[in-house]
């Protein structure tokens, strides 16, 4: 019966027309930098090499901009190693080719600004409890967490493991988190692995339960050591940088559900982690589910997720490596059901995993997320629960078309009560007025100065702007071009443009948007346009010689 109903469900949404996208929506991709998987290939290890990294990363970054993402989920901590120049562990191999060696510029400052530049959030993605297989503790010798930090280590099934039962552990991960917030303009800290390994009933802690455990449930007392560390976390975080998200990606499969079973393999009872509850004691922000299933194993549990989110976000992890042949050569209608499910449940977006199948286009995917689900941007949602207060609007609008075609909009900046900066959202349509409401007037988001030269602006006529906190919360906006005389009418059904009176002139002009003549003919007080082609125009009237903006045309 469970399998016909799903089944059923399935059918009728793929049924279903696409509705309008959403405004707000997270829509993040996990960039893996262990062994260089996503990236870098170019290892660091000149000059020459340094720049074609970082270049490297800006084509990634470019590309993920073009296809709508709002979200770089980035590996910071591998595996018992960090990516920036850290005073508690060092550098991994996958930077330069040799552990420890530093790639001669701080990757992380270099991954967050260049996140920023392209309106997108960076948050860092550290691998919590493993500490390295046999040969990476090798390769870090002295810098290895298991050298300096032995008593809080446990080897498992021939890998190293940070011990959650000892109270040093949270101490030893609290450090590293204190060291990336403090130093760097991260906007997010998402704890991947924060859990008990594979084949947790044989983990070797029993001396750790007998001194620590207080004559509690062995797996309840496993499931407080996680609580215990993610709450510390949590703490550290909003004690420094209360706008800093805080996030982690749990089994998907939370435990057991009345509509279908786990079938062995979940959080809360083989790995220990009460996701669900850190969200009902607050102290996360949103989850990361890894949701790589399909069928029956994916969409009961998504709404497991989301009938106990508490008010915070849960954004389903999407396991597209599993559409390669070399792996499960999973259909590409698969990911679009989850992809449409999700959003049509109100799940708060969707993760990718990993960014490389994704800008490698396996099977269509990015070309189908952006033609289909991505074709606006989208803001993250407002984190109410930390903050709910918006910032002032800007004020001082400026509006100047200029000569190339192109448009210079400039304002006022705002300010917002946690006396931190405040980026900029711009919107266009168009009619009037504009609707910021609507994910398609999204031109611009998380803009950092305040003005902008537009030279491509998508044949929109009305602009708007509105000021965002580092909490997500909107202004109101301001108007950037209003309604009004220079707006010529056009009476769509017979394509006449009625011009205002001037004596003398001689010719009319239309450009386009990028400032191109497209047609030139003389002045006349009524104009038929049935010959000019669909789109949006700024229109001259030429007089003794020179040219002077009248107005602008959008034709149907």
């Amino acid at each position: 019966m469970r399998t016909i109903l799903i089944t059923l469900i399935l059918f009728l949404l793929v049924c279903i027309k696409m509705e309008a996208q959403p405004k707000h929506e997270i829509r993040a991709t996990w960039l893996t930098t262990l062994g260089g998987m996503d990236w870098p290939r170019n290892k660091a290890t000149n000059p020459q090499n340094i720049q074609k990294q970082q270049q490297e990363l800006c084509d990634i970054l470019d590309r993920l901009k073009e296809a709508n993402f709002n979200t770089v989920l980035f590996q910071t901590r591998l595996r018992g190693d960090l990516i920036y120049p850290s005073s508690i562990e060092t550098f991994p191999e996958a930077l330069t080719g040799k552990t420890g060696r530093h790639p001669g510029y701080d990757v992380l400052a270099f991954a967050i600004e260049e996140c920023h530049k392209r309106g997108m959030e960076l948050h860092a993605w550290i691998v919590t409890i493993p500490a390295g297989n046999n040969r990476q503790v090798r390769l870090l010798g002295k810098h290895s967490v298991v050298r300096k930090k032995r008593k809080i280590c446990k080897q498992h099934e021939g890998a190293w493991f940070l011990d959650p039962g000892h109270p040093e552990t949270a101490d030893y991960l609290s450090g590293i988190v204190k060291e990336i917030v403090s130093r760097y303009d991260v906007d997010g800290i998402h704890f991947d692995y924060i859990r008990y390994p594979e084949n947790a009933k044989r983990f070797p802690d029993r001396d750790t339960f007998r001194k620590y455990g207080k004559g509690k449930d062995l797996k309840q007392w496993r499931r407080d050591n996680l609580t215990a560390i993610v709450r510390r976390l949590y703490t550290d975080v909003k004690t420094l940088k209360p706008w800093v998200k805080v996030s982690s990606s749990p089994v998907g499969k939370f435990r057991d559900t009345d509509r279908y079973p786990s079938l062995g393999w979940n959080a809360y009872e083989t790995v220990y982690q009460d996701a669900q509850g850190w969200l009902k004691e607050g102290i996360h922000d949103a989850l990361f589910p890894m949701m790589y299933f399909k069928d029956n194993h994916f969409y009961p549990f998504v709404l497991d997720w989301k009938e106990n989110n508490y008010g915070r976000w849960v954004v389903p992890g999407l396991g597209i490596y599993f559409l390669s042949p070399r792996e499960k050569d999973w259909p590409l209608e698969e990911v679009s059901r989850q992809v449409f499910f999700t959003r049509q449940m109100g799940l708060s977006g969707h993760a990718y995993f990993r960014n490389r199948f994704l800008l490698d286009n396996v099977k269509g995917v990015l070309d189908e997320l952006k033609q289909e689900f991505y074709t606006s941007p989208a803001l993250v949602p407002p984190m109410t629960w930390q903050d709910s207060i918006a910032p002032s609007a800007p004020t001082s609008p400026s509006f100047e078309p200029q000569a190339d075609g192109s448009l210079k909009l400039a304002w006022e900046s705002s300010t917002d009560d946690s006396r931190q900066p405040v980026v900029y959202h711009l919107y266009a349509s168009e009619t009037w007025p504009v609707d910021i409401n609507q994910a398609k007037n999204l031109l611009q988001t998380s803009i950092r100065e305040t003005q902008q030269t537009l030279s491509d602006w998508q044949g929109k006529r009305y602009f708007a702007v509105t000021a965002a906190d580092r909490f997500g919360n909107e202004s109101e906006p301001l108007v950037l071009n209003p309604a009004s005389d220079t707006d010529i009418p056009l009476l769509t059904q017979s394509r006449l443009l009625v011009l205002p009176d001037q004596e003398q002139a001689q010719s009319v002009i239309f450009c386009n948007a990028m400032g191109e003549i497209i047609s030139e003919m003389p002045y006349a007080k009524e104009i038929s346009l049935k010959n000019l082609p669909a789109g949006f125009y700024f229109v001259y009237v030429v007089k003794e010689g020179e040219k002077k903006l009248v107005g602008s045309v959008s034709v149907f």
